[in-house]
Order: C-alpha cells, then structure tokens, then sequence
C-alpha cells in the first residue's frame, strides 16, 4: 500500500515533470506579433498608382508580382504573403490616411516599400510611435538612416546626397571648369540630392551659376528650364520625379540647347522618361544606376534577368520590362523576402527589424555586380555604390567603375 508520503512525492513529481514539459513547449513557441500567423504574412504598402508620381505605380504592381510568386511556390517558411497595397497619389495627407488603415484596420505585421519622400516623412513619426517597422522605403533621403532617432525606419535606395556627390565627383574631374544650373524639385528629395551636389563640389561650389525649383502641382516645368539656359551654363542638372524628367529634356531638345545632361536615378527610366522626351533629344544625357538595365545587351543571358524576365511574363506581362520602375521594385521585394525568410518562426516586428539590420553583403540578381546590400544597428542605408552611365540609341550604356557616394576625407 502506498504511503500517502510516497503519493504527495509522485504528485509533486508529476508537477514538476509537467511544468518542464511546458516550459521546453514554451520556449520551442513560434514567435508572433499583429499580421503574422501560421499561415500568413500581412505586408501594408503605399504607392502614388495616380496623380504627379503616377509612373511609380509600377513599383508597387511588381512588388504585387514577386510576393505572388513566392505564394505560388509555397509561401515563406510555409506562410502566404498578404500584401495590401494603397494609392495615396503622392499626397502627403493621403499617406497618412492609408497608413492608418494599414496598421488600425488591416492590421498589418509591417510597412514595406512606401514611396515617396515627402509621404514617408508625413507618417514616419506615427509609424515609429506604433513600433511597426517602417521597412524599405522607396525613396533615397539621407533621413531613413537615423537609427538612434527613428528605430523603425530603414532606407533601400541609395541616397540622393550618395547619388549626387558622385555626380559632382565625375564633374570636377571631367569638367573641371564648367558652369553648372539646377532645377530641383521643392521637396526634401530635390533638396537632398541639391545639398549632395554642393557637398560633393565642397569650396568649389560656386561653380553652380543657377538654381530653379518647381512644385509638384506645377503643369510643367518648361519655364524653368528656359530660365536657367539664360545663366548659360555648361551643365545642367535635373533632380526630378518621371513626369518633370521627360518634360526638361524634350525641353532642352525644343530650344537646340546642348548642354552636358545629367538625371536623377529616379527619373532615369528608358520607359517613362527617356521615350516621351524623344529619343533623339535623350542622346547622351548621363545618370547612375545601381540596377541591371534589361535593355542592356550585355546582360543577354544572365540568370538575373531572365528571372526577373519570367517573373513579369506571368505575373505583369501588361508592364514594359524597360520600365525601370518595374525592376526596382523586384529588387525591394527580393530584399524584403530574404529578411522574412530570415525570421523563420519568430515573427515580431522587433525581429523583422534585426533581421534587416544584419544584412553582410547580400547581393541580388538585379543588381549590377560589385553592389551589396550592407546594414548593421548603427546603418540603415542598405546600397551606398553606383556606376555611371549615359543614353546612347534606346538604352543607357554603363560606363567607369563602380563609386561609392561617400565623402573623401
């Protein structure tokens, strides 16, 4: 008979036994917050599909492309991805809207790929103060790298002060003696880039004889551009969404001016901006590019791009595969894959964060060899190279090396 000693040991034993048991159950947990489950990913995104930014809604539509990929083949670590994509038509007010919605209504684990600088700047202290990550904005504003400010906010792009000191690198070196003029749009983007140039040119900054900035609720900028050809200088430079891009180089073709041309990255597309403005009128305009151009013969072949080729023939075959919108955001989706990947089971945001922050040298195939993607918890700027390159024909040509937009010492 058992001694009801002996039966207050077993039951404490049992307890014991299972309390462990729960504990190793406990600690092998998958790991949620808000938007993830077992099955699903929910991912909130914000794109201008209308109104003066319109040509980046490709961004977002092949960013749609890629994560329906990924749910054809399976999903991340077994989980689908729901990605809810809003239009805030490049309006400020809008942004915030829709941010909102993402976090308030749809509930969403976290912010990918919002576009624009002015929106994200709009929402970026709401977004922090949430604690939702605010990842890969699709806007290359030196401010996305603030961690110890903004936790929760993390660049993709390279920044327009990186792009533009690399402008103004090549020009001292190349054009020691030329006048330069400016035309920026009146935002923090088209100051941004401003700032880099005079950055880079450091004493020498006075060689840039004229400025003009317009507003986005401008029709055109056709009077700017006739504006800074009466400074007569010898370079110009356009910091400018798709729309404007094209508007000042047919501009500049109209008058028979021939200036050396140079164009914000952003508003370097074959598609959007260098076709409407003419192809004639876009021979040897210069830019930098950090992506593979598909139009480029020298990627016939390449594993990149004919996945990403095969991606658009089923999933978007009504985009332009020239559009160079259409490939940056394939290559923010790409990005934003791995990191998910990269979480595994532990999906909170705090880990989504981390995981982004741990990025060594990842590179992509849609990006140009030589250019990684680096992060760490003091560097949320992703992409800091980019190479050269000029329109020749129907297609940008690269040219040089590889050059990091970081200032000399």
């Amino acid at each position: 008979m058992t001694s009801p000693i002996s039966r207050h040991a077993a039951t404490v034993l049992l307890g014991l036994s299972l309390a462990i048991a729960s504990g190793h159950a406990a600690f092998a947990q998958k790991k949620y917050d808000t938007g993830a489950t077992d099955t699903e990913i929910k991912i909130g995104n914000i794109v201008p599909y209308s109104g003066p930014a319109s040509a980046y809604g490709v961004v977002g539509k092949a960013m749609g492309a890629v994560f329906k990929k990924v749910n054809d083949d399976g999903g991340i670590n077994g989980r689908k991805i729901n990605f809810i994509s809003y239009d805030d038509a490049y309006s400020p007010p809008k942004a915030v809207e829709q941010a909102r919605k993402l976090i308030e209504s749809d509930e969403v684990l976290l912010l990918f790929g919002t576009l624009g600088t002015a929106s994200n700047t709009a929402i970026q202290k709401y977004v922090n103060g949430k604690k939702v990550p605010q990842l890969f904005v699709a806007t290359g504003a030196t401010k996305w790298n603030d961690p110890k400010n903004f936790p929760w906010t993390m660049g993709w792009l390279p920044s327009y002060q990186s792009e533009s000191r690399i402008y103004a690198k090549y020009l001292a070196k190349e054009k020691p003696a030329a006048k330069i003029a400016v035309l920026y749009q009146n935002d923090d983007m088209g100051k941004d880039y401003l700032k880099g140039l005079k950055d880079g040119f450091g004493s020498d900054a006075s060689r840039i004889v004229a400025e003009e900035s317009y507003e986005v609720a401008e029709p055109t900028v056709d009077n700017h551009v006739v504006r800074l050809k009466s400074a007569n200088p010898d370079v110009i430079i356009f910091f400018t969404t798709p729309k404007f891009g094209a508007q000042a180089i047919k501009k500049i073709g109209e008058m028979n001016w021939k200036p050396v041309t140079i164009v914000s990255n952003v508003s370097a597309s074959t598609a959007t901006v260098m076709r409407p403005a003419g192809l004639d009128n876009s021979q040897g305009v210069m830019s930098a590019a950090y992506a593979k151009d598909v139009s480029d013969p020298q990627w016939t072949g390449d594993a990149g791009i004919k996945a990403f080729d095969e991606l658009l023939a089923k999933y978007l075959p009504e985009v332009n595969r020239v559009d160079a919108s259409a490939m940056t955001g394939y290559n923010m989706a790409t990005t934003m894959i791995e990191v998910l990947r990269r979480c595994g089971d532990n999906l909170t945001r705090e880990n989504v964060m981390k995981q982004a922050a741990s990025l060594k040298q990842l590179a992509q195939g849609g990006l140009l060899p030589g250019i990684t993607l680096t992060t760490g918890p003091d560097d949320f700027q992703p992409i800091e190279q980019l190479e050269l390159m000029q329109f020749k024909g129907e297609r940008w040509q690269l040219f040089g090396d590889v050059i990091s937009g970081e200032l000399s010492n």
